[in-house]
């Protein structure tokens, strides 16, 4: 599965409440890149914040079994 990349890239200071309870849950702080999985509810996210971060895909490593 595809994952995503998330650097925070701008302040939060004077962001509202609920965009920093969202960057608090993506794991975003303090300027830090991030991995999570691809799926509906981290688009979500990123798409309430996506002015203070950047996204890149990267590939999910498979492991055959």
């Amino acid at each position: 599965m595809a994952k995503l990349r998330i650097t925070q890239t701008k302040s939060i200071s004077g962001a509202p409440e609920k965009h920093r309870r969202t960057l608090q849950a993506l794991g975003l702080k303090h300027q830090r890149s991030v991995e999570q999985e691809d799926n509906a509810a981290i688009r979500g996210m990123l798409f309430q914040v996506r002015h203070m971060v950047k996204v890149e895909e990267t590939e999910g490593q498979e492991t055959n079994g």
